[in-house]
């Protein structure tokens, strides 16, 4: 299937690694110019030579740059001459007990998980919507539709997000103008993230990661973790002009984790 995105520009955000890599390599593969960010210049160089060679015929740019500053977000929309779609990505922020989080902890986390994402969707949608076409996807989390005990900070900065983009996507100055913004909800991918958590559990309790690995895996009825490719098919898609009619969705990507019936 053309997805019909060929010459298209995106700004993909945080994409030297996982979920943001597999989004801007499907996009590339799509002939779409993309410009990444990251905050760790040598991993972003090295994404930056694999997206190239993935597709000689587009552009493809490297930002370095926290993308949750002021300073860090005007960077990367200055590189991107215009912003057809945007991928809004950020790390999560750390477990833990809402009884030890202070008022920083929580800006922390609204900045990064929330009110950045805004600003970049300011910044772009009303210049989609006077061009005609724009797509938005959020990566947010399959906490927002099943929340995870220990990611109250992750529960509350996305929910929020989730809510706000609800309202924005259904303006009809924007969905009557093809723009969309949607959410893609990614259960558990096999990401250096992942690694790091099941490392971490772990170390706390003893066991050997391996151990580790395939309980959390034998829970998901798929029985497989996902995989950053196809993470990126499904934000591919939803960038696609097939996928026009549909916005102000929360689409669950886990492998059938969450058990609920809507």
């Amino acid at each position: 299937m053309d997805l019909g995105l060929n010459g298209k520009w995106a700004l993909v955000c945080a994409a030297s690694k996982g979920l943001g890599k597999g989004c801007a390599m499907a996009l590339v593969a799509e002939g779409v110019n993309v410009v990444i960010t990251a905050r760790g210049a040598e991993a972003l160089a090295a994404t930056v030579a694999e997206l190239r060679a993935l597709n000689p015929a587009v552009q493809v740019r490297g930002v370095v740059g926290d993308i949750t500053t002021v300073e860090g977000r005007a960077n990367a929309l200055a590189a991107c001459p215009q912003v057809d779609i945007l991928v809004n990505n950020a790390g999560g922020p750390p477990p833990g007990d809402f009884r030890d989080w202070d008022r920083d902890a929580w800006i922390a986390a609204l900045d990064a998980n929330m009110l950045t994402p805004i600003e970049l969707i300011k910044a772009v949608v009303d210049g989609m919507a006077e061009r005609g076409f724009g797509r938005v996807v959020n990566i947010t989390s399959g906490a927002v539709k099943a929340p995870i005990a220990t990611l109250g900070l992750s529960n509350g900065a996305r929910s929020g997000l989730t809510g706000f983009v609800a309202g924005l996507a259904r303006q009809p100055q924007l969905a009557a103008r093809n723009v969309t913004i949607n959410n893609l909800l990614p259960g558990a991918f096999d990401t250096e993230r992942l690694q790091k958590t099941m490392a971490g559990a772990a170390a706390t309790s003893g066991r050997p990661v391996e151990s580790m690995r395939d309980q959390r895996r034998l829970a998901i009825p798929a029985q497989r973790f996902g995989q950053p490719e196809e993470f990126g098919a499904a934000c591919a898609f939803l960038c696609s002009v097939q996928a026009g009619y549909i916005t102000g969705q929360n689409v669950l990507q886990d492998g059938g984790s969450f058990s609920g019936t809507f």
